[in-house]
């Protein structure tokens, strides 16, 4: 099976004949899972978008954790589906977490396929930079990319990579803090960049749904504060692309 690397926006919808191609498989989106009914939202309309920009493509949720359904009760009663992590790194829960559950429900590998986390992505650094200005953020304000944090350095590592295209996207450097478990912790950096003599700072929330980490973000201190991406349109097209790589990829490996 041929990896689709993160961030390659370049692959066309299947020509193919295939009955893969012809089918149009399902996408099933999956996500963390959260208590908070606002985050689910979130995944929903995300979802939903899918929906209106893929006709004729079945589109279902599912969670690795917390919430319902689980990823056995999203891809039961299908035999194969494009399988996307909406996550915006592969840490634990997309690179071991995802593949354990989906193997437990008698996923065939060769029908199921598991694109790479949604993010980094250029398309999500695009939002974000929607989302911090549309919150106020001013030329001159130092740039916080705030993301949860993980143990896995993976994932901290493709955060990072966030961050240099979030850079690119905004046109100046961009710091990067994390809300938990990995550093610097947003609260103190947020802190540190002030009493270096930054007067504003800006902090993008990378994460893609409200909930604790944004509320930590939130109250970091800064200046301006971004939403989550939530279901931005470039959010959307961005599962788009990556279920389009999918196909693909399921297309050249049959």
């Amino acid at each position: 099976m041929r990896a689709v690397p993160p961030g390659d926006l370049s692959v066309p919808m299947p020509a193919s004949s295939s009955a893969w191609s012809a089918a149009r498989p399902p996408l099933v989106l999956v996500a963390h899972g959260s208590r908070s009914d606002a985050a689910a939202a979130v995944v929903q309309e995300i979802a939903a978008g899918a929906r209106a920009a893929l006709p004729g493509v079945k589109v279902r949720v599912g969670y690795v954790d917390v919430r319902r359904p689980a990823v056995a009760d999203a891809v039961r009663g299908l035999d194969g589906a494009v399988v996307l992590p909406a996550f915006l790194a592969s840490g634990y829960h997309v690179r071991t977490d995802l593949p354990a559950q989906l193997a437990e429900a008698g996923a065939d590998p060769a029908r199921f396929v598991v694109t790479p986390a949604l993010g980094p992505d250029p398309l999500l650094a695009r939002a974000a930079l929607a989302r911090l200005a549309a919150a106020g953020h001013q030329v001159g304000d130092t740039v916080v990319l705030a993301a949860a944090g993980s143990s896995d350095a993976a994932a901290v590592a493709e955060v990072r990579i966030a961050g240099k295209m979030f850079a690119d996207a905004l046109g100046r450097g961009v710091r990067v803090g994390f809300a938990a478990t990995a550093t610097p912790r947003i609260a103190a950096l947020v802190d540190g960049l002030r009493r270096a003599g930054s007067e504003r700072i800006s902090v993008v929330s990378w994460l893609l749904a409200p909930g604790v980490f944004h509320t930590r973000i939130r109250d970091s201190g800064a200046d301006v504060v971004g939403d989550p991406l939530g279901a931005h349109p470039d959010v959307v097209a961005a599962v788009v692309a990556r279920y389009h790589a999918g196909v693909e990829t399921r297309t050249v490996a049959a």
